[in-house]
């Protein structure tokens, strides 16, 4: 099965360095919601607060059969970590220019999991040089192919 949800604009503005897979602590009507495939992590991120790991701005669209309790879409959700990632995770985070960010939420053995990266903004030259690597290597796919259909 695909992922939920993913967050393609991570990839564009960051370079990514490491990547960790995190459990997700839900509730029952958000991982419905996710299933459905109603989460977004566009402009989410990820935080440390006093040695706990929490996913802060996704936002999951409440679920409608839910029941009339009021959920908040965008409230701060703990992650699920092992003691020594999360202490890796705050010794990098605190590197300057470096910072956690989600990249994808998926399944795993009937589980949500979230992939989060430890990663640094690209500059806007850094973008520009890769959009034109990425043109040139589709034009040369592109000659490679007409010169083998000939």
């Amino acid at each position: 099965m695909s992922d939920f949800a993913r967050n393609r604009k991570a990839l564009h503005d960051f370079d990514i360095e490491e990547t960790y897979e995190a459990g997700i602590a839900l509730t029952g009507p958000e991982v419905k919601s996710i299933r459905e495939g109603r989460a977004n992590l566009r402009e989410s991120y990820v935080r440390v607060k006093n040695g706990e790991v929490f996913l802060v701005g996704a936002h999951i669209s409440p679920y409608k059969n839910a029941t009339n309790v009021p959920q908040d879409p965008t409230r701060d959700r703990k992650l699920l970590l092992h003691r020594k990632e999360i202490d890796r995770l705050v010794g990098k985070s605190q590197e300057e220019g470096k910072t956690i960010i989600p990249l994808r939420l998926y399944p795993k053995n009937g589980l949500v999991k979230l992939e989060i990266a430890v990663a640094s903004r690209k500059r806007k030259y850094d973008k520009r040089r890769e959009i034109a690597k990425r043109t040139a290597q589709r034009e040369i796919e592109r000659a490679m192919k007409e010169r083998l259909r000939r």
